[in-house]
């Protein structure tokens, strides 16, 4: 009998949050966490080695019955696109650990704060396995719990008012998407088969009633919108990224936030194939939008770590834009950019959270001369943001690249729009590099430290892992193509306003 790996790898970090709260010396808190981490990242390995990237589209399945009146049931498994999100997750929360090794302020606060940051991977990675419908709402809701507290008791000034929002956001959110769980157990009942398995809804979902199908496609929309965040329901992010930790900022955007863009490929297109493409031209819409919008605030930030938030806004639309194009090129691209976005966004925002916690100040005017008394950090920083600016050679050029090609083929327009996006992230990304990195040492900078060893640590692994993936990212596609084979289906469906969105 094979071991259960899928329940291993979520349990891990979960039971390991359990054992920080209850071992006698606080002071081991950190050690532990790290340890059951790397538990989690070396079955995430064993994972990605033993799956068969051209075999069935689920593999690795547990199924075991939960609640039978309903239909629902423990049932998960993987396929390539949940596969590299949770590689992605399993080696981003190490370093986490080791980043914010110094952010409580006592053993007792410690062993907490790195519990909660356990609780979140465990819930992330469930998200990513389920199979059921039911099982991904209550884990998609249970995410927000160690969120809050981790923004709301260890952030900065603001912390509280920053978490009460995304709380609501949030909570709104899943609100309308327990509605359209319902909804859909119900037609699944009237077709004789209630249930909440995601393999057999498939079936009976995309045979529905357009009307019908339109109302449960955006019952779940609106929730990965939120949490994705696509425009306009980003406004919860910025206060978040400026008030939260930057460790916390970094499980946010790179880890949890991707849950929101992930359920929009497994169960928006799969379940509401028809859905998907009526809306299509709206959402493309909404994330052009989002792409301009998000770098042209950027450009005006006088915050870094809000302008980083922005920055994640922008391409969280070239997330979503590759995805609801419908072509192959877009959504591998898609799935590609999100753990491209997860490793470019950590690096930038742990660099300059480095950078802001020596200095006091998260305001780019106090700056200027750092890469000449502390020129591993500004150097670091430099190719952090041009990973952002999808540089040629790192990791998120690819990524842009597919995205733009598959939606030049039917939205030509669109993909001309979003390019301008390019041209802008060169200005935010190169114009604060110049202004804090550049020119004479400003007064409070000349005594600024180097990055340490433990820094070095956390920066050199993502530093790498920008330029391999850069250089060589057919290790990651070889993986996500096949699983997007299977999971699109609907590429040639004719959406409503298509013509006139293409023109």
């Amino acid at each position: 009998m094979s071991l259960p790996w899928l329940t291993i790898l979520w349990l891990s970090p979960a039971v390991g949050a359990f054992t920080l709260l209850t071992i006698p010396r606080p002071k081991l808190a950190k050690w532990v966490g790290l340890v059951f981490s790397l538990t989690t990242l070396t079955v995430a390995g064993v994972l990605a080695f033993r799956f068969d990237a051209l075999g069935s589209q689920y593999q690795f399945i547990e199924s075991h019955s939960w609640i039978p009146t309903f239909g629902a049931g423990y049932i998960v498994g993987i396929d390539g696109i949940a596969l590299a999100l949770i590689v992605l997750t399993a080696v981003l929360v190490p370093i986490l650990i080791v980043a914010g090794w110094n952010d409580a302020p006592s053993p007792l606060t410690s062993r907490v704060y790195i519990a909660l940051i356990l609780v979140a991977e465990s819930m992330v990675m469930l998200s990513f396995l389920a199979l059921d419908v039911l099982l991904f709402y209550v884990v998609f809701e249970a995410t927000l719990i160690p969120l809050y507290f981790l923004i709301g008791r260890y952030g900065g000034p603001g912390r509280s008012a920053a978490a009460v929002k995304f709380l609501l956001y949030n909570l709104f959110g899943g609100l309308i998407m327990l509605a359209a769980v319902v909804g859909v157990y119900a037609l699944s009942a009237s077709a004789g088969h209630g249930t909440l398995d995601l393999r057999s809804l498939v079936t009976i979902t995309s045979k529905a009633d357009p009307a019908i199908q339109n109302l449960l496609f955006l019952g779940f929309m609106v929730a990965f919108a939120i949490k994705a965040p696509l425009w306009p329901f980003h406004t919860w992010l910025p206060g978040v990224a400026t008030s939260a930790k930057p460790i916390t900022a970094v499980l946010m955007m790179a880890i949890v936030d991707k849950v929101g863009t992930f359920g929009m490929l497994r169960y928006c297109l799969q379940l509401f194939p028809d859905a998907s493409a009526y809306f299509r031209p709206l959402i493309i819409t909404l994330a052009v939008i989002g792409i301009v919008y998000g770098a042209i605030l950027a450009i005006g930030q006088t915050d870094v770590m809000r302008l980083i938030a922005y920055t994640s806004i922008s391409h969280f639309g070239f997330i979503i834009l590759g995805i609801f194009v419908m072509t192959s090129q877009g959504q591998s691209g898609s799935t590609l950019y999100m753990v491209n976005h997860g490793i470019s966004t950590a690096a930038l925002f742990l660099i300059a959270g480095s950078l802001v916690s020596r200095r006091g100040t998260r305001l780019i005017s106090a700056y200027g001369g750092v890469q000449k008394v502390a020129p591993v950090l500004a150097g670091t920083f430099l190719i952090a943001g041009l990973s952002a600016l999808a540089l040629p050679g790192l990791a998120p050029f690819i990524s842009e690249f597919l995205i733009l090609i598959g939606t030049f083929i039917h939205y030509p327009v669109a993909a001309v729009v979003a390019s301008t996006a390019l041209v802008l992230s060169a200005i935010y990304i190169l114009w604060m590099y110049q202004r804090m990195m550049g020119g004479p040492v400003t007064e409070g900078n000349d005594k600024l430290r180097d990055l340490i060893p433990r820094e070095l640590v956390v920066v050199t692994p993502l530093i790498a892992l920008l330029l391999v993936l850069g250089v060589y990212p057919k290790v990651a596609l070889d993986v996500i193509n096949p699983a997007v084979s299977h999971t699109v289906t609907t590429n040639d469906r004719p959406a409503t306003g298509e013509k006139v969105m293409a023109r």
